[in-house]
């Protein structure tokens, strides 16, 4: 009866660890890629060619809006978060073009699949156009 009990609770620890972890950890972007400035201005242009990556590659799980509420983002472990919030339009260019490129946990790495940065750059301008 001990060995159950202890089980069952080596379990439910690991189970709630998990949650934690995922909800709770932050994705904080280095102080050079913070501190890197978008070379591209917003535009027309430069939006309308973000958007196409952004359906392309991001909306089935972030959402066409951004919301997180695409089709894969359910069947995800780390939350995809709303990308309208004044918590992330407030993050710099750098620190979003960084975390497109780089990846974390359940986001894929964007620097191979889209190898040029002005097309990363461009991505970054579109998410910035997505308001509430």
């Amino acid at each position: 009866m001990k060995n159950i009990f202890l089980m069952s609770f080596a379990v439910l620890f690991i189970t709630v660890s998990n949650v934690n972890f995922f909800q709770g950890k932050p994705w904080v972007a280095p102080d050079k890629a913070n501190k890197t400035v978008n070379p591209v201005k917003s535009s027309a242009a430069s939006i309308a060619a973000g958007k196409t990556l952004w359906i392309q590659h991001c909306a089935s799980c972030h959402g066409k809006t951004g919301a997180g509420d695409g089709n894969k983002a359910a069947q995800l472990e780390t939350p995809v978060g709303d990308f309208r919030t004044a918590g992330f339009q407030n993050q710099s260019d750098g620190s979003m073009y960084y975390k497109v490129a780089e990846g974390r946990d359940d986001m894929p790495a964007f620097k191979k699949k889209i190898p040029d940065q002005e097309d990363l750059w461009n991505l970054v301008v579109f998410m910035r156009s997505l308001k509430k």
